[in-house]
């Protein structure tokens, strides 16, 4: 799974930015398209299908993106293209500084070995993820700086979705309880003595509990009905707070259960959900603004598309001497 998701990740940076091309274009007849006088050339072009193959898991084959999807990837190229524009335009770039803690931030996540990994299997060389790097974080910076910075949620806007989504906001019954579990029933029985003698039931699970959680004293932390497996809410909810079960047997083995706390069902004030909701509502609006800023972009472009040389394309991978 983590293998899948480092190849997604860097998946990801390839499809998000387009490498700038520097000022020698590509002769207008071996261009996909032409984007306010920018060519996108069949090789990156390829490139990028071939990357898109891979991510459906076609493996780089040329039948691999239908037609609809071969299209929906000019698109989604094009789009890059002007974005990276208006930003050029308004003077928007990030520095080298900024795309090298990017890159430290991915080493850290994935491990300098897997990251290898990816870039191979991506057929990108370290010098390339840096371009695209670089033009991923100028178009994020684009969208912060000329769209996101206009938006807010009012106080308005929060107590309304709190009105109108009310029973979103209804907590369950919550109990919080402790464990201890052993192989036998007979050690549960001799920790229960234990415990009936005043020995502290946090101590007896950090001592003799099979459990993860022993560590933290055999506690479970709050939970409502349905979350733990039945034989555990069918105790749990039943004690009163600070007793403790009598025997219980589960697959996992035999079990003590003490009831820490009960909290009854509620709903959950507006204080308490505010930031929940705003974060909700600038997710929101932000992704309404942002479709609406590309849509008004797209409208101003000269765009030319170069139908022959699109439909010849296919999802053929670079060999590494392309990538030098």
């Amino acid at each position: 799974m983590r293998d899948a998701a480092l190849k997604c990740s860097v998946g990801l940076l390839l499809a998000a930015c387009p490498e700038q091309k520097p000022p020698q274009q590509p002769p207008v007849d071996t261009a996909v398209a032409i984007v306010d006088g920018q060519s996108i050339s069949r090789q990156e072009f390829e490139r990028e299908l071939a990357q898109e193959a891979d991510s459906l898991g076609a493996q780089g084959a040329s039948g691999g993106v239908s037609e609809v999807g071969k299209r929906s990837v000019l698109e989604s190229t094009i789009e890059r293209v002007i974005l990276l524009g208006a930003a050029k335009e308004a003077g928007i770039s990030v520095s080298a500084e900024e795309v090298e803690r990017e890159l430290l931030r991915l080493r850290a996540d994935y491990g300098a070995e897997r990251f290898g990994e990816a870039l191979a299997q991506g057929q990108l060389s370290l010098s390339e993820l840096k371009e695209k790097t670089a033009a991923r974080l100028t178009i994020q910076k684009l969208f912060q700086e000329q769209v996101y910075s206009r938006i807010a949620a009012t106080e308005e806007e929060i107590r309304t979705y709190y009105a109108q989504h009310s029973a979103d906001f209804d907590q369950p019954e919550l109990v919080r309880a402790a464990q201890i579990v052993v192989k036998t029933a007979q050690e549960a029985r001799q920790i229960q003595q234990q415990l009936r003698a005043g020995k502290d039931f946090a101590d007896l699970a950090r001592k003799y509990s099979l459990s993860p959680d022993a560590k933290s004293g055999g506690d479970l932390g709050f939970f409502p009905r349905g979350q733990m497996p039945r034989q555990f809410d069918q105790v749990a909810f039943r004690l009163k707070v600070n007793q403790v079960s009598d025997v219980v047997s589960t697959e996992y083995g035999f079990h003590l259960f003490k009831l820490l706390a009960k909290r009854p069902a509620r709903k959950r004030a507006l204080v308490e959900v505010k930031g929940q909701i705003e974060k909700k509502l600038m997710d929101e609006k932000r992704e309404q603004a942002q479709a609406e800023y590309v849509k008004m972009l797209r409208g101003k472009a000269a765009v030319k598309v170069n139908e022959s040389i699109l439909a010849a394309a296919a999802a053929v991978p670079s060999s590494p001497s392309d990538r030098q």
